[in-house]
C-alpha cells in the first residue's frame, strides 16, 4: 500500500538551525521539500565532490585483478589530493597527445627534406644568400623558366623539391615560377630538435601513464570520501537554503523554517522530537497541488517486485494505486510464458536455490535472487503444462513428463488436432492448440484489465462519484470487446458475430456491452459534479473517445505477444537441437555439439530475458497502467537522514 503522508512545517530560531537540522537528521523520518542552497561552503563541497567523482570514473576504467590487487586506504584529504592529481594527469595526457600529434605532423611535412635547421638559413642570409624551399608536382618541373635560379634537392614520382635562389630577402615571386610550385615554410626549430621533443613527450607520457595506473589503489578511498561527502552536501544545501524572516544574521530572534512530508506512522516520533527541542511544528494533510513523495509498504512476498521497479525507476504517484502485488503476480506469469522453456526454468531455479542457500548460511538476504527463484518456478510450471523442455520434441521425452502437460495447450497434442466446441456440430471446425494458447493470452488480458477497472470502480464508490458508472462502462466495453477479439483473431467460425448458444444471443450481448459501455463511458468518464459538463468534455475530445474503443481492442490483442514471443524462443531451441543432433553421433564431434548446445541455448535464454523486460514489463506498465489511469508520476520517499539515499 501507499503509506499516507502528513505535510509538516518546522520553525526554529535561525541561530539554532544547524543544531536543529542535525537533530532532525538523526530522527530520519522527514522527506524535505527541495531547496536551493547557496554559499561558499556548499560550492566548495560540490567542487570537491565533482573532482572525486570524475577521478573515480576515470580510475574505474583501469582493469585490475580484484582478487589479488590491494587497495590502499588514505585519509580524506589525501584521497582528494590523489583525485586532483588524477585529473591533472588526464589533462596533461591530452596536452602531450596533441603535442606529439602536432610535432609528428611537422616532421612528416619535412620528411623529404632531410635534417633541417633554420639557423643554417639565417647564416646564409647574413652572407647575402637568400634561399627559399619549394615543392612542385614532378610532371610540372619542366614549366620552371630557365631564368629562375633553382637548386634541385630530390625528386620522387609525385613531388620534386628544390631551393629557390634570390638576391634580396623580400624579392617577389619570380614570373617564371609556375603557380603549381608552392613555398615550404621553415620549421621554428631544427628537425632534430623536433624529434627530441617528440621523444621527451613520449617518455613523459609513459611516466604519467604509470602514475595514473598506480593511482587505482586509491580508488576505494576516493569512493568512500565521495559517498561521505554527499551527506555534507545534502546538509549544507538544506542549511543554506532554509527560509528565514530576517536577512540580518545579528537578529537574535530571527526564525528559520522548512517544509516536508512524514509518514503518518512516524509522525509521533517527529512530534516528540519537536517538543523536546522546542520547535514549532505544524501539520496538515497534503493537497492535490503538493508534490508528495511515495512510500510503499507491503509484505515480504509482494516486496519481491521492488528490485524490478527500482531498476525501471517506476514509482506510482501519491494519489495513484500501489499495484505491487498485481505487478508481481502478472509479471511472474508473463515471465514463465515468455521464457517458456521448463528446462531453462529448471536451470534458473536450481542455480538460484543454491545461491539462496549460500546466502542463508551467511545470514544474508537477496530480494533479487528470491524474485529470480519465483519466476524460475513459474517457467518450470509453464514448461510442465506445455511440455516444453530444452526444445526437445515429445518423442524425445519420457511419458511421465508428457503426462504432466495439459492437452489443450501441450506440444504433445499434434498441431493439426482439432478440439471440438459444444455449439459447433461440424466436427471439422474447432480449436487447435495454437487457438487455445491465443485464447489463454486474451483471457489473461481480460483478467488483468478487468482488475484495473474494478479498482477504479471501488475508488469511485468510496469517493461517492458518478465516475463509477464510467468505469462500469469501460468494464462492459472490455468484456464485449473480448468476444470481438475471439471472433476476429482466433476463429470467426467458432466465434461468429451471430453466435447463439442455447437461445442465448452471445454475440449480440457482447456487441451490446461494447455499445452500452461506450455510452456510459461517454457520459460519466469526465464527471466532476455535472453530467452536462462531462458530456461536453467528451464531445470536445470526441476523436480520443472514439479511438478509446479501438484501443480496448488493441490492448487485448497486445497480449498475444506472450504466445508469439514464447513460440519464437521455442523455435530457436528446436533449431539449435537440430543443428547439434547430427554431431552427437560422432565421438570426435561430440565436444563441438556440446559447445553448440551451450552457446545456442545460452543465447536463447539471453534473448528470452530481453523479451521479458520488453514485453512482460510493458503489459504491466503500459496496458494495465493505462486502464488504471496511472502515469507513474511519483518519486520515492527519501527522508533526511544520516545516510544519503541513493
Amino acid at each position: 500500500m501507499i503509506v499516507p503522508m502528513k505535510k509538516v512545517s518546522l520553525v526554529v530560531l535561525d541561530r539554532e538551525k544547524k543544531e536543529a537540522l542535525k537533530t532532525l537528521r538523526k530522527t530520519g523520518v522527514v522527506h524535505l521539500e527541495t531547496v536551493e542552497g547557496k554559499g561558499e561552503v556548499l560550492a566548495r563541497y560540490k567542487n570537491i565532490s565533482d573532482t572525486l567523482f570524475n577521478a573515480s570514473m576515470l580510475l574505474a576504467e583501469v582493469k585490475v585483478n580484484k582478487k589479488t590487487f590491494t587497495f590502499e586506504n588514505v585519509s580524506n584529504e589525501e584521497a582528494f589530493n590523489k583525485a586532483k592529481r588524477v585529473l591533472e594527469i588526464v589533462d596533461r595526457k591530452k596536452e602531450l597527445f596533441d603535442q606529439i600529434t602536432n610535432l609528428t605532423s611537422e616532421l612528416d611535412r619535412f620528411a623529404g627534406w632531410g635534417n633541417l635547421d633554420p639557423k643554417d638559413f639565417e647564416y646564409l642570409t647574413q652572407k647575402g644568400i637568400y634561399i627559399s624551399m619549394y615543392e612542385i608536382p614532378s610532371d610540372k618541373m619542366s614549366l620552371i623558366s630557365d631564368d629562375v635560379k633553382t637548386i634541385l634537392v630530390n625528386t620522387s614520382k609525385s613531388i620534386t623539391r628544390f631551393l629557390l635562389l634570390s638576391d634580396k630577402s623580400d624579392a617577389e615571386r619570380p614570373q617564371g615560377l609556375p603557380p603549381e610550385a608552392f613555398a615550404v615554410v621553415l620549421p621554428e626549430t631544427s628537425t632534430e630538435e623536433i624529434m627530441e621533443n617528440v621523444r621527451k613527450a613520449k617518455d613523459e607520457l609513459s611516466a604519467i601513464q604509470r602514475e595514473f595506473d598506480e593511482s587505482v589503489k586509491y580508488l576505494e578511498s576516493i569512493n568512500a570520501y565521495y559517498k561521505l561527502l554527499q551527506t555534507d552536501i545534502e546538509f549544507e544545501n538544506i542549511y543554506s537554503g532554509m527560509e528565514t524572516d530576517c536577512s540580518s544574521e545579528e537578529s537574535v530572534n530571527a526564525l528559520a523554517w522548512i517544509t516536508g512530508f512524514v509518514p503518518v506512522d512516524s509522525f509521533e516520533k517527529l512530534a516528540l522530537t519537536a517538543k523536546e527541542n522546542a520547535w514549532a511544528l505544524a501539520s496538515s494533510d497534503p493537497t492535490e497541488e503538493d508534490m508528495v513523495p511515495t512510500k510503499l509498504k507491503n509484505n515480504k512476498l509482494v516486496s519481491l517486485i521492488y528490485p524490478l521497479t527500482d531498476f525501471l525507476g517506476t514509482v506510482p504517484g501519491y494519489n495513484e494505486y500501489d499495484i505491487s502485488g498485481w505487478f508481481l503476480l502478472f509479471f511472474t506469469v508473463f515471465f514463465g510464458m515468455i521464457f517458456g522453456d521448463g528446462g531453462y526454468g529448471l536451470l534458473v531455479t536450481v542455480i538460484t536455490l543454491l545461491l539462496l542457500i549460500k546466502n542463508a548460511a551467511k545470514k544474508k538476504s537477496s530480494p533479487v535472487l528470491a524474485l529470480v527463484f519465483l519466476v524460475g518456478l513459474a517457467t518450470v510450471g509453464w514448461g510442465c503444462v506445455t511440455c516444453t523442455w530444452f526444445g526437445l520434441t515429445p518423442e524425445q521425452l519420457p511419458d511421465w513428463v508428457k503426462n504432466l502437460s495439459v492437452k489443450y495447450i501441450s506440444n504433445v497434442t499434434p498441431a493439426s488436432y482439432i478440439f471440438n466446441v459444444p455449439w459447433i456440430s461440424d466436427r471439422s471446425i474447432g480449436l487447435t492448440t495454437a487457438n487455445n494458447l491465443q485464447i489463454f493470452c486474451f483471457g489473461l488480458a481480460l483478467l488483468q484489465l478487468s482488475v484495473a477497472h474494478i479498482k477504479g470502480i471501488f475508488r469511485n464508490l468510496k469517493n461517492g462519484s458518478l465516475k463509477v458508472l464510467g468505469e462500469l462502462g469501460s468494464l462492459a466495453q472490455l468484456w464485449g470487446m473480448f468476444y470481438v477479439v475471439l471472433s476476429m483473431v482466433v476463429s470467426s467460425a467458432v466465434f461468429p458475430l451471430d453466435l447463439v448458444v442455447q437461445d442465448i444471443p452471445v454475440a449480440k450481448i457482447a456487441l451490446g456491452l461494447v455499445g452500452g459501455g461506450f455510452a456510459f463511458s461517454f457520459i460519466f468518464a469526465n464527471y466532476e459534479g455535472s453530467i452536462g459538463k462531462s458530456i461536453l468534455e467528451s464531445c470536445k475530445n470526441i476523436i480520443s473517445v472514439l479511438l478509446g474503443v479501438v484501443n480496448v481492442f488493441s490492448d487485448i490483442v497486445s497480449y498475444i505477444r506472450l504466445w508469439a514471443v514464447g513460440l519464437a524462443g521455442a523455435a530457436i531451441s528446436n533449431t539449435v537441437n537440430t543443428m547439434a543432433g547430427p554431431l552427437m553421433g560422432h565421438a570426435i564431434m561430440f565436444a563441438a555439439a556440446v559447445l553448440l548446445l551451450v552457446f545456442g541455448h545460452g543465447l536463447n535464454m539471453i534473448l528470452n530475458l530481453l523479451s521479458v523486460i520488453v514485453h512482460g514489463v510493458r503489459l504491466n506498465t503500459l496496458e494495465f497502467s493505462t486502464h488504471l489511469g496511472m502515469s507513474w508520476s511519483g518519486f520515492k520517499y527519501k527522508p533526511f537522514s544520516e545516510t544519503v539515499n541513493e
